[in-house]
């Protein structure tokens, strides 16, 4: 029997390899817009050969947008101080407890060591229903027992509340 030639596979010729290899040297040496080297850009090309010239460029995009937008929501935030912060987060502490006049609050702010001018910006920058904080306190006052109606007025508008918040809040009690 006389020998068949057998075909070798399109990948198996030495030819095929050599095109391929040329093709990606080609590839990897065309000038791109990065202002990268061009030998670092070729090497990134052909470390990354199935990855499109397109996707670096969305890449940087994103995060320029994204940079934008973050200095203009932080804006507000390095206008306090640490201290300003801390006493923000104290008074809001405080208030979710109830009970506390503006005046009280911020007595008690500098009761813990806050500077007066902290504590009024903490307590000027926080979102706070006053006559809410009197009707708090004017039931717990009514828990305790023997107020009269102008005395439990009075022992608010003590607290610091106004006259107004110290009446709202007794109203709220029913006496």
């Amino acid at each position: 029997m006389a020998k068949e030639k057998v075909k070798k596979p399109f990948y198996k010729k030495w030819w095929v390899w050599l095109i391929a290899i040329i093709l990606i040297i080609g590839i990897a040496n065309q000038p791109t817009e990065e202002t990268e080297p061009e030998t670092e850009v070729a090497e990134e090309n052909v470390a990354t050969e199935e990855t499109p010239v397109e996707e670096p460029e969305e890449v940087v995009e994103e995060p320029v947008e994204e940079d934008v937008e973050e200095p203009v929501e932080e804006e507000p935030e390095p206008e306090m101080t640490v201290s300003q912060q801390s006493a923000i987060q104290s008074a809001e502490n405080y208030i979710s407890m109830g009970g506390f006049s503006k005046k009280g609050l911020i007595d008690q702010l500098v009761f813990e060591q806050f500077s007066k001018e902290d504590a009024t910006f903490a307590v000027d920058n926080i979102t706070v229903d006053w006559k809410e904080q009197a009707k708090i306190s004017a039931e717990r006052y009514m828990e305790m027992g023997g107020f009269s109606r102008q005395g439990l007025i009075d022992q608010l508008k003590f607290e610091g509340f106004t006259d107004e918040e110290a009446t709202y809040g007794v109203d709220q009690t029913g006496l």
